[in-house]
């Protein structure tokens, strides 16, 4: 029987999840250790093979990877020198952005430092013309006479993005070619490889990003390999990517912008898997740990993906404030704060929660590592909804006194109670969460209310009941060890890569040999990705789309296509498809104007992961474990404690309840009722 492992670094915790072919698991956290994140990462293996009895050969299936090291190289900005290479004229492209001001009319608004300087920015004196036709090749001299100044800059690595190289890749491969020939040891990023779309900054930006953080993942994702391999792990790693599928560590390790939310992406993954299972066509999910929470709407059982998205915002949840990256991703919205979040009293005296986020290191003030912060974690704590003694089992034993203090800076600034402070935190980040939810739901055209509300993560749990009453849920589902679902998501992902290429042109005009190369040169990279993660080329099933507008208007709307367009060619079904999908969106056509393709797409998937869940146990409810006193529900008296593991199938739990596992704890306030069903699952519903 097949042994399957996946391990997911967060902001705070390292989930470990081993899953047998019975449907069993065995999960497991230890905190992440930011100096090396493979420290921590072999720590979760160990954790979990020893709960097993199994040594790491007896790994015979997938083992999968969600980490943050893209991410945390990207805030730290602790990479290696790095440059780029663009066309002659260009060289502010990084500075200058695309010139939109994310807040209009306020006068000091800022934007984070370019990930390459302009003095590591050199100009070639070629040219590719919009529609791709080469007016100036690369004179090889002129790039040999950049190579003095990157040895002494002591660049590591090199981004090069040329003015139109999507449309025509010759020069920016030429210049490639050069710097191999000359400086072997350079990493290379071309944007007509990493990012082949139109808009020249968000190119240019997806190349840094790409360019800056290969030198760190490449030798982590080599070290990843070669220490499996060292401990005799049968397969390869396979590597969550930010589009919600998996694909070999040497394809991810070249592109690590396709890194960057791979583990929410797999916790969206999970969402749709338990929406599957339990027939529901839409549902919420809110997953939040220890460093932040977010949100993701599944629609027709599967989580939506967007075309862009950005990373490293100076205003957290402000869009344009960040860095754009034109990469497939699983379309979620950061909502708020996580258990490490730091809550303050602003000049107006008035209590915030986050962005700051006390982290793994040195955490919470009731970790006991140093921190004196008050945190979401701590105010828990306080309110009696964490139990200090039986924290990840009791092996992690929190400072119950240390979270007092930290709770009372707040509430002496704020001049009022230590227990009513902790609540304030704890309504905030309920509120703050349940809004941007609903902003992110109209976004989309969808209606939040009635959602069912899917909850995991560490502090999803004991905050999930909060969030949905404010959005009017029907219901909170607690899948079975929500604590590591994003783990357990990753281990239901199939291999999947997601590409795009721009080539714009009026519908009507639509040059379909233009089609068939593009669609046939993402063809090849897609078959090629898959073969090296082990999918045979009978295995690969096929999904083709398209990114079309309206002429003259600045974003497009992504369809996708029931089969291969090139099939029929019909633009009628293009044009159908389209127009669907945008009054679905914006509720009006134009259609006395004219049709834009702006890009053509194609996923490639390997066979699905068929995974069985064991079911929930059978037998005599479970009694209650004890009881204690929850400040945040004053008249509520002793409220009943209940272990997960002891429930069984069938039996209801009256809220108010606290209902503990060893990795996390759920919060059923009063007026909430909880139901175990046939898979494990908690169903949480109000009371009418």
């Amino acid at each position: 029987m097949a042994y399957s492992l996946a391990i997911d670094i967060g902001g705070t915790f390292t989930d470990a999840v081993l899953r047998h072919d019975s449907g069993a698991l065995i999960v497991d956290k230890t905190l992440t250790t930011h100096h090396n994140l493979l420290e921590g990462f072999f720590r979760g293996v160990d954790l979990v093979l020893t709960k097993a009895g199994i040594g790491a050969e007896a790994l015979d299936g997938i083992v999968v990877h969600a980490t943050t090291v893209v991410t945390n190289a990207l805030i730290e900005r602790k990479g290696q020198p790095t440059a780029m290479i663009t066309t002659k004229g260009f060289r502010d492209i990084l500075t200058i952005r695309n010139e939109h001001r994310y807040e209009m009319y306020d006068p000091q608004i800022e934007f984070a430092d370019p990930l390459i300087p302009r003095e590591l920015t050199f100009e070639v004196d070629e040219r590719i013309l919009a529609d791709g036709t080469l007016l100036r090749g690369v004179n090889e001299a002129e790039v040999i006479a950049l190579i003095p100044a990157l040895k002494a800059a002591g660049v590591v690595s090199v981004a090069i993005c040329t003015i139109n190289g999507f449309r025509n890749p010759a020069n920016e491969q030429a210049i490639a070619a050069v710097l191999r020939r000359e400086r072997p040891d350079l990493y290379l990023s071309l944007s007509s490889s990493v990012a082949p779309q139109i808009r020249e900054y968000p190119r240019a930006s997806t190349t840094a990003i790409n360019a800056y953080t290969t030198p760190i993942t490449e030798p982590y994702l080599h070290g990843l390999a070669e220490g499996l391999e060292a401990a005799k792990v049968a397969n390869r790693p396979l590597i969550m990517l930010s589009s919600g599928g998996v694909i070999g560590a040497e394809v991810a390790a070249r592109n690590p912008v396709r890194m960057i939310e791979s583990g929410p992406a797999a916790g969206a993954l999970a969402s749709a898997y338990y929406a599957e299972r339990l027939g529901l066509d839409r549902l919420m999910s809110f997953d939040m740990g220890g460093t932040t929470a977010k949100a993701c709407l599944i629609e027709d059982s599967k989580p939506l993906v967007a075309g862009s998205f950005e990373v490293d915002r100076m205003y957290r949840f402000c869009e344009g404030s960040g860095m754009p990256l034109t990469i497939p991703s699983i379309d979620m919205i950061e909502i708020g704060a996580g258990g490490g979040s730091i809550a303050s009293v602003d000049s107006l005296g008035l209590l915030k929660v986050g962005p700051r986020s006390a982290g793994s290191m040195p955490g919470p003030a009731c970790y006991g590592r140093g921190g004196t912060s008050p945190t979401v974690t701590d105010a828990d704590l306080v309110l009696g909804l964490l139990d200090a003694g039986n924290f990840l089992g009791g092996e992690m034993r929190l400072d119950k006194a240390a979270a007092e203090r930290a709770v009372d800076s707040l509430a002496t600034a704020l001049n009022t109670s230590r227990e009513q402070a902790a609540a304030g935190v704890y309504r905030i980040v309920a509120e703050a969460m349940a809004g941007a939810t609903r902003a992110h739901a109209a976004d989309r055209g969808v209606d939040h209310r009635g959602l069912p509300l899917l909850a995991f993560g560490g502090a999803g749990p004991l905050h999930a009941c909060a969030v949905g009453e404010l959005l009017q849920s029907t219901s909170v589902i607690f899948p079975p060890h929500a604590s590591v679902l994003s783990a357990f998501g990753a281990l239901v992902t199939p291999v999947r890569l997601d590409l795009v290429r721009s080539a714009l042109t009026r519908l009507e005009s639509l040059d379909w040999s233009e089609a068939d190369r593009l669609l046939g040169d993402m063809t090849r990279e897609a078959e090629t990705a898959l073969d090296d993660a082990g999918v045979a080329a009978g295995e690969v099933r096929w999904t083709y789309g398209a990114d079309l507008r309206y002429a003259g208007q600045q974003n497009e709307v992504t369809i996708t296509f029931a089969d291969d367009p090139r099939g029929e060619r019909d633009l009628d079904v293009l044009r159908r498809t389209f127009e669907t999908a945008y009054f679905a969106q914006y509720e009006v056509n134009p259609s006395h104007v004219p049709i834009e393709v702006v890009s053509w797409r194609l996923t490639a998937r390997g066979p699905e992961n068929v995974v069985e869940g064991a079911p929930a146990p059978i037998g005599a409810p479970g009694p209650a474990k004890g009881e204690r006193s929850i400040p945040l529900w004053p008249g509520a008296g002793l409220v009943q404690v209940y272990d997960r593991g002891a429930l069984r199938q069938g039996q209801v739990i009256k809220g108010p309840a606290i209902i503990e596992e060893r990795e996390t704890t759920i919060v059923l306030p009063p007026d909430w009722d909880g139901l175990v069903n046939a898979l494990g699952c908690i169903v949480a519903e109000r009371r009418s």
